[in-house]
């Protein structure tokens, strides 16, 4: 029921050889995931040892050696190290990552999600077609925010999700799509959007001994329309309440190319005394979601946790100190699927949920040409950890 490795039945012959590239800025997640795979493959790869067709089975990395180095000018090139021939490629990029940064003309220049997309390109056009297959693993999905037309504008998104598939990609996996419905730009390929609603369980559960888990004492709260689905996901899973915000917006006005928000208006039953779990995709200024926990607080909910698929925290944490301090907020739950500064990690109020071994399962099995449906829906999972939490057990 938990994510184990042995669950998986891996009966098929591997697609091809395996092969991991981890880009610039998603080095330690590859790395996380490429321990766990050299670990389960070394407990029984001895099995396959003579097999033709489980030839580069058993390794002391996946990680492929490549590299997008530089000129002045601030162009690049993508460089590929080692033979990818017959690999089974697993590309990952963290499009988020502006910690690094590269010399433009000699000036410091941060990396944009357009940087790191580039570089993706130039690393599957070094594969050169060599490869057997290329999967990108793309956590934030490139440019999901710029998603629909509303005038005259472009698809950002539905063009990127082309453009690597007229590369040769073969698979893309991605994390709560901001609108899931993008893959209709490419139907024909394989494009998954994963949840990580275990793995924010887990960590609550991990954190705070005394949560009651059910419709009395807890409640599943969106913070706007669009997020709806989240909520009543885990509200059906829990069997708890849920309720909504929606945002009233400024029909008569336009600031900054959109109508501005008056309010949040509530819709729901009583949350008075219960603990409440706010689910979204993303957390990106945070005004939204402090705007709510503080409408929550003054409904009288007990305690407010909020999870979001990436805390990108774009204005700093400084008011969700302040927001902790005062009481309207007592937990803030997000993954490692894209970069997460030092300061973040630090803060007392900040679950840190790592999605490491839930994408080293997937590949494992997407290598195997195995079926990953299992993997892609943890309702058993969910249920098996609440219950080991009230009987007391410790989770792993």
């Amino acid at each position: 029921m938990m994510l184990r490795r042995n669950d998986r039945i891996l009966e098929n012959i591997p697609v091809g050889a395996l092969g991991i590239i981890a880009l610039d800025g998603c080095k330690e997640m590859g790395s996380k995931i490429n321990d766990y795979i050299v670990k389960w493959r070394k407990e029984e790869g001895h099995i396959y040892k003579d097999d033709i067709v489980y030839n580069g089975y058993e390794r002391d990395t996946y990680l492929i050696d490549a590299k997008v180095p530089r000129f002045g000018s601030g162009e690049a090139k993508g460089i590929i190290n080692e033979s990818v021939r017959g690999r089974d490629i697993y590309l990952m990029v963290d499009v988020c990552n502006y910690s690094l940064t590269y010399s433009l003309t000699g000036h410091i220049n941060h990396m944009s999600p357009d940087d790191h997309y580039q570089n993706l390109k130039r690393v599957i056009a070094a594969v050169g077609g060599k490869a057997r297959r290329i999967n990108v693993i793309m956590p934030f999905l490139y440019e999901s925010r710029q998603h629909k037309r509303s005038g005259r504008e472009s698809l950002d998104c539905a063009l990127a999700l082309q453009e690597l598939v007229r590369m040769g990609v073969d698979n893309i996996i991605t994390f709560d799509a901001h609108d899931p419905r993008v893959q209709n730009a490419i139907p024909l390929n394989g494009f998954e959007t994963v949840r990580p609603t275990y793995q924010f369980i887990k960590g609550l559960l991990r954190h705070f001994g005394d949560l009651q888990i059910d419709s009395g004492h807890m409640m599943a709260i969106s913070p706007d329309e669009g997020a709806t689905g989240r909520a009543v996901y885990l509200a059906n899973v829990l069997n708890l309440d849920m309720g909504m915000f929606y945002k009233r917006r400024d029909y008569t006005k336009i600031i900054d190319g959109r109508n501005p928000i008056v309010a949040h208006e509530f819709l729901g039953a009583s949350v008075e005394g219960k603990d409440v779990i706010i689910l979204d995709d993303m957390i990106s200024s945070g005004d939204s979601i402090l705007d709510v926990a503080r409408q929550l607080k003054q409904r009288k909910a007990r305690r407010i946790f909020a999870a979001a698929t990436f805390g990108l925290f774009t204005n700093g944490l400084e008011k969700f100190d302040q927001a902790y301090e005062e009481g309207s907020i007592d937990a803030i739950l997000t993954t490692n699927l894209i970069y997460q500064t030092p300061e973040l990690l630090e803060r007392p109020y900040y679950i840190n949920c790592d999605m490491s071994k839930y994408i080293a399962l997937m590949i494992d099995t997407l290598n195997h040409d195995g079926s990953i449906s299992t993997i892609l829906n943890p309702v058993d999972r969910i249920h098996y950890a609440v219950n080991k939490y009230k009987q007391g057990e410790p989770l792993e």
